[in-house]
C-alpha cells in the first residue's frame, strides 16, 4: 500500500524534471485554404416547389457526380452539394453549389457541363465560385452602350489575284532572308517583297519557316520567341500576332477561319493552340498527346519514338479531329467542345482521314479480338456508318482520297498465314455512288506509291517485284472504261461509246528510275521523280494523254512542287533549319520548270531552307474546266494579242536606254547646228564675205 511518505519520496526524486513554465499548448492547424478553386456554381436549373426538391436534387447530384467525387467532411452533414430553397417564394432559386475533391474535377465540370441541355427548356451555365462571388459584388447600374472603335479598313488580302498578268507567287527562305517572288512561267521570277520595311526598322519578319494559308490570303512567318505573325495585302502589312512561344509549325483550316500552332513540346500541357484568325483569340489548347495515348509500360525512349497523332480539319472548318486510343475526338467550332460531348469509338484505330469535300471520316483498324481488320466511312455529325469493308491478313493500310472526294483508295499490305511474305492490293471506294461500291485491284508486286489525278478518275502506282529495286514500273488506271453499246434486236447499233464504272488498266511504263509521282494540279501531266540522297534526281515529264515524255535531271533534288495552276513546277535541294552540317550544301537551291520540261530559272544558295508556292482557290469545277478547254480557240486571239502586247512592252523596256541615248544625241546635234547657223554672218565677215557653205564657190 502506497503511503504519503512514498509519494513524498517520489516527488523529491522528480524534482527539477518538470518545467516551472506554465503549460499553454498551441494546436497546429492545417493551412487555411481561402480559395474556392474546387467549387463551382451551376445556374439556370429549373425552379421547382418543395414537393419536387428531393427529385431534382437526386438528378443534379447524379449528373455532377459523373465528373468526379464530391467533397466529404467528417463530422459534417455537407456532402459537397447544396441547392438553395426560397421559403418565401416556395421554390428553388435555380442554382446549386458544388464542391469537388480536386480543383481538376471542378475545372472539368465547367468544360463538360457548360451549355449542357438539362431539359428542353434549360441549358446549364457553370462558372467558378470565385467568379460568382465577384459578380455578386458588382453594383447594378444602367447599361451604357460602349462607343464603337473607329473603323479601320483591313488590307485587301486578295489583291494579288488582281495581277493583270495572271502570275503566281512563291516564297523562299534562304540564309537569313525571306522573300516573295512573282512568276509568270516564261521569264525569270521578279521580286515582290523581301521584308525591306522590317529591315529598315531593325526587326526580323521571319526567323524560322513560313506558311501560306490554303487560299493564299495570309502569309504566316514564325518567330519562335514571339509566336506567329500574319501578313497580307498588296504590301504585306502586318495583320495580327499570335502568342505561341517556341512555335515549330502552323496549320490553317481550309476556309482560313482558324489557325493551329504546335511547339512539339511533350511536357507542355498547352503545346497545341487553336486560334481564331478574325479575333486573334486562343479558343483552346491541347497537350501534344491525348490522354492515355501512350502506354505507361513503355520506356521514355520508346515513348519518344511514337509520333503524336495529328489534328485534321474538315473541309468546311466545322470540325477538328484527332485520333486517341481506340477513339477519334471530334471538336466543333468555334466552341471547340466535343461533338455531342463524346468521342467516336473506334476500337484499335490506326489512321483516319477527312474527305476533302464532305463531312465524312474514313478510318482503318487492324484485327482486334475476334474482329477482322476493317475500313469504315462515317458521316458527321450523325455518326452514321456509310460503309464498312472487312479485310483479312492485314499488316498495314494507307488511305488516299481523291481531291474532289469522289474516290477513296486504300493501299492494303497483306501477309500470308506464315507472315513471311507480304503482298499488296488496292481497295477502291466509289463514294458518290449509291451504296458506296468497293472494287479490289490485285497487284502482284510491292506498291511503293499511289496517287490520284486531281479532279479526274485516273490514278497511278509505282510497283516492283522487290521494294528495293532500282528499276520500277509505273502503271496508270482509270475508274471507268469505254465500252461498245450492246446491239439490241431490231435496232441499229449506236456509234457512240459508253462509260462503264469499272477499273480499267490504261498503260504501264516499264523500267523507270523513280520513287515518287506528282500529278499536275491541272491533270494530264505527271512527274516521275527519283528524289533523295541516294537517288539520281531524274525527272520525267509524262503527258498521259499524248504519251509524250521529256527527261530532265536535278541532282540531289528532294522536293517537287507544282504551282496551283499547273503551268510550272519547282524542284529543290533544301536543308532543315536548326544548325548542324548539311553535307549537300553545294547543291542547295531551286530550279523552276515549265510543265513541258523546259528550264525557266535556276538559283543557288549556300543555305536554302524552304520553297512554297502561294495557293489559290479553285473557282471552276470539273465541268466548267472541260467547257473552257473545249472552247479554248475562242480565246486564242485574245491570248495572242495579250502576249504580243507583253512582248512589245518588254522590248520597249529593254531598248529604253538605247532610245534615250539616241534622243539625247539627236538633240545635241540639232543644238550644235543651230549654234553654227547663228554664227554664219560672223564667220563670213571674218572671211571678207566668203561663204564656205555656198556650193557655187566650189568648182568640180
Amino acid at each position: 500500500k502506497t503511503t504519503m511518505a512514498d509519494l513524498a519520496d517520489e516527488a523529491a526524486s522528480l524534482d527539477g524534471y518538470f518545467s516551472d513554465a506554465p503549460l499553454e499548448p498551441e494546436p497546429k492547424y492545417p493551412p487555411l485554404n481561402e480559395s474556392f478553386d474546387r467549387c463551382v456554381v451551376i445556374t439556370n436549373l429549373p425552379k421547382v416547389p418543395e414537393a419536387k426538391y428531393e427529385k431534382l436534387s437526386k438528378v443534379v447530384l447524379k449528373l455532377v457526380s459523373r465528373i468526379g467525387p464530391l467533397a466529404n467532411y467528417e463530422g459534417s452533414d455537407f456532402s459537397g452539394f447544396f441547392m438553395p430553397f426560397d421559403k418565401e417564394a416556395g421554390s428553388t432559386v435555380g442554382c446549386a453549389f458544388i464542391e469537388y475533391e480536386t480543383a481538376g474535377d471542378a475545372k472539368k465540370a465547367i468544360e463538360v457541363l457548360e451549355e449542357y441541355k438539362f431539359d428542353k427548356n434549360h441549358s446549364l451555365h457553370v462558372l467558378p465560385q470565385d467568379r460568382a462571388s465577384h459578380l455578386a459584388d458588382v453594383e447594378e447600374e444602367e447599361f451604357k452602350q460602349p462607343e464603337p472603335e473607329p473603323f479601320k479598313e483591313r488590307p485587301n488580302t486578295m489583291s494579288w489575284l488582281e495581277d493583270s498578268c495572271q502570275r503566281d507567287q512563291f516564297a523562299i527562305r534562304q540564309g537569313k532572308e525571306t522573300a516573295v517572288y512573282w512568276n509568270d512561267g516564261r521569264e525569270e521570277p521578279v521580286l515582290d517583297y523581301d521584308g525591306a520595311r522590317e529591315k529598315e526598322a531593325g526587326v526580323a519578319w521571319c526567323e524560322y519557316y513560313v506558311q501560306w494559308s490554303p487560299k493564299g490570303s495570309y502569309f504566316a512567318t514564325l518567330v519562335p520567341n514571339r509566336g506567329v505573325i500574319l501578313w497580307g495585302g498588296e504590301k504585306f502589312q502586318k495583320l495580327q500576332r499570335f502568342a505561341a512561344p517556341g512555335v515549330d509549325f502552323v496549320v490553317f483550316s481550309p476556309q482560313e477561319n482558324y489557325m493551329m500552332t504546335n511547339n512539339n513540346n511533350r511536357n507542355d500541357p498547352h503545346a497545341i493552340k487553336i486560334f481564331s484568325i478574325q479575333t486573334g483569340k486562343c479558343l483552346r489548347a491541347f497537350p501534344l498527346y491525348p490522354k492515355d495515348f501512350l502506354d505507361e509500360k513503355l520506356s521514355e525512349q520508346e515513348k519518344s519514338n511514337i509520333p503524336p497523332p495529328p489534328f485534321q480539319w474538315s473541309h468546311d472548318d466545322k470540325y477538328l479531329a484527332r485520333m486517341g486510343k481506340d477513339l477519334i475526338s471530334i471538336f466543333e467550332t468555334p466552341t471547340m467542345k466535343l461533338l455531342d460531348k463524346r468521342s467516336l469509338a473506334c476500337d484499335g484505330i490506326c489512321e483516319f482521314q477527312f474527305s476533302p469535300k464532305d463531312n465524312i471520316i474514313a478510318y482503318w483498324a487492324p484485327e482486334h479480338k475476334n474482329q477482322p481488320a476493317h475500313v469504315d466511312l462515317i458521316e458527321l455529325p450523325s455518326r452514321k456508318s456509310l460503309r464498312q469493308k472487312n479485310l483479312f491478313n492485314v499488316t498495314k493500310c494507307s488511305l488516299v482520297w481523291q481531291e474532289n472526294g469522289e474516290y477513296l483508295g486504300v493501299k492494303v499490305t497483306r501477309h500470308t498465314k506464315s507472315k513471311k511474305t507480304l503482298y499488296n492490293n488496292l481497295e477502291l471506294f466509289r463514294v458518290n455512288e449509291p451504296g458506296i461500291p468497293v472494287e479490289m485491284l490485285d497487284v502482284k508486286d510491292a506498291v511503293m506509291a499511289f496517287s490520284w489525278e486531281p479532279q479526274g478518275s485516273r490514278f497511278a502506282i509505282i510497283h516492283a517485284e522487290n521494294p528495293t529495286s532500282t528499276k520500277v514500273n509505273v502503271t496508270f488506271y482509270d475508274m471507268f472504261r469505254m465500252s461498245e453499246p450492246e446491239k439490241k434486236k431490231g435496232k441499229k447499233k449506236s456509234s457512240g461509246k459508253e462509260l462503264v464504272a469499272e477499273v480499267n488498266k490504261v498503260e504501264t511504263l516499264e523500267g523507270k528510275q523513280c520513287n515518287c509521282i506528282f500529278w499536275s494540279p491541272a491533270g494530264r501531266t505527271i512527274i516521275l521523280a527519283a528524289l533523295g540522297d541516294s537517288a539520281s534526281g531524274t525527272l520525267e515529264f509524262y503527258d498521259v494523254d499524248n504519251k509524250s515524255l521529256v527527261i530532265k535531271e536535278h541532282y540531289r533534288a528532294n522536293q517537287v512542287l507544282w504551282d496551283p495552276s499547273g503551268r510550272t513546277l519547282a524542284t529543290t535541294v533544301s536543308q532543315p533549319i536548326g544548325g548542324g552540317h548539311f553535307k549537300f550544301a553545294m547543291d542547295n537551291g531551286f530550279i523552276i520548270w515549265s510543265f513541258q520540261g523546259k528550264q525557266i530559272s535556276q538559283q543557288s544558295f549556300e543555305t536554302f531552307y524552304q520553297f512554297q508556292w502561294r495557293p489559290r482557290e479553285k473557282l471552276f469545277n470539273k465541268e466548267e474546266i472541260a467547257e473552257v478547254s473545249k472552247n479554248l480557240k475562242k480565246y486564242e486571239k485574245q491570248f495572242n494579242a495579250f502576249d504580243e502586247a507583253k512582248k512589245r512592252k518588254l522590248r520597249l523596256e529593254e531598248t529604253r536606254g538605247k532610245r534615250k541615248s539616241r534622243s539625247e544625241f539627236r538633240a545635241t546635234l540639232a543644238r550644235l547646228k543651230e549654234i553654227r547657223a547663228n554664227m554664219k554672218q560672223e564667220r563670213m565677215s571674218l572671211l571678207d564675205g566668203y561663204d564656205s557653205e555656198d556650193e557655187s564657190n566650189f568648182t568640180t
